[in-house]
């Protein structure tokens, strides 16, 4: 069975599916009960603000499932964070990663060899799949950047090359948060911490000491050898383009990919692919094809485009009417006619922690 399929309906079924309740006492398990929603979120086809407002209508209290909430809000935070300082979420935000002590990609990594066999798992999920449960993300992070002393820019990227929800404002962030580059502290957990939350056994390993003496370890043989590798984005060809001239045309990206949108209008509906974007930040054939399946199935009529969006702007010279494409740091050198995204809340602007962020999303919940 596809874990992640592509047809409305079933987006449709998971999320009237899915239990709050049971999500915050259970999510930071690896078989807890998850929504497996993120791959839809990141690429826009729903937003967090509909996933809430259809779980509200089932007459929960915000107050019950507030870390439900708060968990979608997580997404909107790091978007806004990325939309207030842009590209410098691709470097140390905060302040210099303590303690690198290395750049690249671990073989340990690549090659699913760290050790740990919660997070060996995890990683199989990943290469499988295109997805991992977030607490193995953090574990994954804290083994290369916080214990082995990597910088976190290069792992992060491996990373966002196989996620069929590969979000970089997510992504980076996250990983700055578990390295100690847009935190006070690193994140770290041993052994223990590992076994409880991904269900595994494990005794002996490399990580099985405690507290006291992880932060004291030194970069792992195993994690000292680096594979040289590369990321390529499998762009594909572009079959015919056809325009209509007398209609507006809407723009869409990997991140946007909402069938609602502007849907009650005839327009040209174009998903573009600009190589320029997938060289800087790389992704898989999985992902590539989920994001394709993703737009076809749900936007119809859609045309796909493999070019830059000034290629884009030459093949419609001679029309009469506007570009639309909604905003996203990605699209930032796009002209036309800007859409906001659909955000949970009002809220705007950089805050330089989450819950100084939720602190005010919640007063619009009256928590």
């Amino acid at each position: 069975m596809n874990s992640f399929p592509t047809d409305p309906d079933s987006i449709a079924e998971r999320i009237s599916t899915i239990d709050p309740v049971a999500y915050g006492k259970s999510r930071n398990f690896v078989h807890g009960d998850v929504t497996r929603l993120s791959p839809y979120i990141s690429r826009g086809v729903i937003s967090t603000k509909k996933v809430m407002e259809q779980v509200l209508s089932r007459g929960y209290d915000p107050m019950r499932i507030e870390k439900f909430l708060m968990e979608l809000a997580w997404r909107d935070y790091w978007q806004q964070v990325w939309v207030e300082r842009g590209n410098e979420i691709d470097h140390d935000l905060k302040r210099s990663q303590p303690g690198v002590r290395c750049t690249g990609v671990p073989k340990a990594l690549i090659q699913v060899q760290t050790g740990v066999d919660g997070i060996d798992e995890g990683i199989h999920q990943l290469y499988a799949s295109g997805y991992m449960h977030n607490h193995v993300r953090m574990y994954t992070a804290a083994v290369t950047c916080s214990i082995s002393g990597y910088h976190w820019r290069d792992p992060a990227k491996w990373m966002y090359y196989h996620l069929l929800d590969g979000d970089w404002g997510s992504n980076a962030l996250s990983w700055q948060w578990v390295s100690g580059a847009n935190a006070g502290k690193q994140y770290v957990a041993n052994q223990e911490n590992v076994n409880k939350y991904t269900g595994s056994n494990q005794k002996g390993s490399w990580l099985d000491v405690t507290y006291e003496e992880l932060v004291k370890l030194k970069t792992p043989d195993h994690f000292i050898d680096k594979t040289p590798f590369t990321l390529k984005t499998p762009l594909p060809s572009t079959p015919p383009f056809s325009i209509n001239e007398n209609w507006p045309t809407v723009v869409y990206t990997s991140y946007h990919l909402d069938p609602a949108w502007l849907s009650g209008i005839e327009a040209n509906r174009v998903l573009i692919m600009e190589p320029s974007h997938f060289q800087n930040y790389p992704i898989s054939h999985h992902v590539i094809s989920f994001v394709i399946e993703l737009a076809t199935f749900n936007i119809p009529g859609i045309q796909i485009f493999v070019g830059e969006f000034e290629d884009l702007k030459t093949n419609l010279v001679g029309t009469s009417k506007q570009i639309h494409y909604k905003e996203h740091p990605f699209s930032r050198h796009f002209t036309g006619v800007q859409h906001d995204r659909d955000w949970m809340f009002s809220v705007r602007g950089y805050y330089p922690s989450f819950f100084a962020f939720w602190n005010k999303c919640k007063k619009e919940l009256k928590l």
